[in-house]
């Protein structure tokens, strides 16, 4: 039977798949997830799962259309959306309502605490590094790209071939389910421990294991783009506030959140804290606007 961890880990897949782009550390950049395809997933996520109940489909095109797409762009994300398992349709006559699909729900769930964490207090690292060694098989090297996307996004980094760490050691339970989902467990060495005096310095291992400088340009785009935006009431609020939230959603793909002792005075910390204090300002509007949409464009309205 597959664990808790493992479930989620499943369920998160489908949020790494919509963010393979993140996989190349510069993705957080504004409009860099402009596609309808993602601009439904983002839909799903802050709307219609956290509104809680079914929604039509004439209201995911009333959004959609509004952000720009052609009513065929929209009617095609929301057919390949289905099709992915991202939804679950109940077909009413001639109408479909739909439901947020049980396993991403759970993603849904699982996503805001490792984006929250961007912006919280470090507290104090205790110099331990959790360090994953790993070969994968020729005859497996079509899963190494979902496996080193797996291994991101738990905020691993990769400083030399086969090397990943983290001085993230709580998230071993996290790295083990990866390993195993992958079928690579005999392929797999890990340990914790403290770094010692041969090769390379700590300082050496966050610049060639991240991207950062490309991190933290993107940082300062989404603060450029969202820390001082004042959008017009009504759709424009809303589709402003579901680009900053998919872009908000993205950084844990190409952030690591290291302690402060490994990066002192890091932007992501003091964006992170900006734009979720936008976000939390835009999104009662934002959602009222979406629920006078749903009731708009229901059935009968």
């Amino acid at each position: 039977m597959m664990s808790s961890v493992g479930r989620a880990l499943r369920a998160c897949g489908m949020i790494r798949a919509m963010a393979s782009a993140s996989e190349s550390s510069a993705a957080v950049a504004p409009g860099a997830h402009d596609s309808a395809r993602s601009t439904l997933f983002t839909i799903l996520a802050e709307l219609v799962h956290a509104d809680g109940r079914p929604v039509w489909t004439a209201s995911l095109l009333h959004v959609l259309r509004a952000a720009g797409y052609t009513e065929q762009a929209a009617r095609q994300a929301i057919a390949r959306g289905s099709a992915a398992g991202w939804m679950v349709g109940e077909r009413t006559g001639r109408q479909t309502r739909w439901s947020v699909a049980p396993a991403l729900a759970r993603a849904f769930d699982a996503g805001p605490e490792r984006v929250f964490a961007l912006s919280a207090g470090d507290g104090d690292w205790d110099g331990r590094w959790l360090v994953l060694f790993i070969s994968v098989p020729q005859e497996q090297r079509t899963a190494r790209k979902r496996l080193y996307g797996a291994l991101q996004w738990a905020g691993l980094g990769n400083p030399t071939p086969g090397l990943w760490l983290t001085p993230h050691t709580d998230r071993a339970d996290e790295v083990a389910a990866v390993i195993d989902e992958a079928g690579l467990r005999a392929s797999a060495v890990s340990f914790v421990g403290s770094l010692a005096e041969i090769g390379l310095t700590e300082a050496e291992i966050v610049e060639r294991a991240w991207d950062l400088d490309a991190v933290a340009a993107s940082y300062a785009a989404l603060l450029a783009r969202f820390g001082d935006l004042d959008p017009e009431p009504g759709d424009p609020l809303l589709l402003a506030q579901l680009e900053l939230s998919g872009a908000i959603r993205h950084v844990p793909f190409v952030d690591p959140q290291l302690p402060e002792a490994l990066l002192p005075g890091w932007i992501g910390r003091r964006a992170m804290r900006r734009l979720r204090e936008v976000n939390a300002a835009w999104s009662p509007a934002a959602h009222a606007r979406w629920r006078e949409i749903v009731d708009e464009t229901s059935p009968g309205a």
